[in-house]
């Protein structure tokens, strides 16, 4: 039976690349000579250090910039809070998300069946696998699920015949 699955990760290659092309961007700007403004990696968790909050969201567009020319959606980032660490210093620590958490896979698993298309969805740990009778069905549901679906970045892989 031909299926596909449904799934949201990021490219974490193109992140790494557009981490580092943002810290030299950052290394070079005038407004930023002298200042603790960086941005460090490890793993899928980033943190964003700066003088002020102010300085922080400048960091943060150059570094949205970068992801975007990327072609790396900005859904995956999920925004940690603002703290302060000594004097008036601050950082912010920054997750990429990977996978997709059961209540959105519920509710891809609700909108495929609500649509009433002859394909059947079911979780497979981080992602939804979509099976049908024909190959046609399968890329309506795709793209069904591209227009529901706003809040998710997803991607459909996997697709055997």
């Amino acid at each position: 039976m031909p299926s596909f699955d449904t799934v949201s990760e990021a490219n974490m290659v193109e992140v790494r690349n557009a981490v580092d092309q943002a810290g030299k961007e950052i290394s070079t700007r005038f407004d930023f000579k002298g200042s603790d403004a960086r941005i460090e990696q490890k793993d899928r968790d980033l943190t964003v250090f700066a003088d002020s909050e102010f300085q922080l969201n400048q960091v943060l567009d150059v570094l949205t910039g970068k992801l975007v020319k990327r072609n790396v959606d900005v859904r995956f980032l999920d925004r940690g809070k603002i703290e302060k660490i000594g004097g008036d210093k601050v950082k912010q620590v920054i997750k990429i998300k990977n996978g997709i958490e059961t209540e959105a896979a519920k509710k891809i698993v609700r909108i495929i069946k609500d649509s009433k298309m002859k394909v059947q969805a079911s979780i497979q740990g981080d992602a939804v696998r979509v099976t049908g009778a024909k190959r046609d069905d399968l890329q309506a549901t795709m793209a069904m699920l591209r227009k529901e679906v706003s809040d998710l970045p997803l991607e459909f892989n996997n697709f055997r015949d």
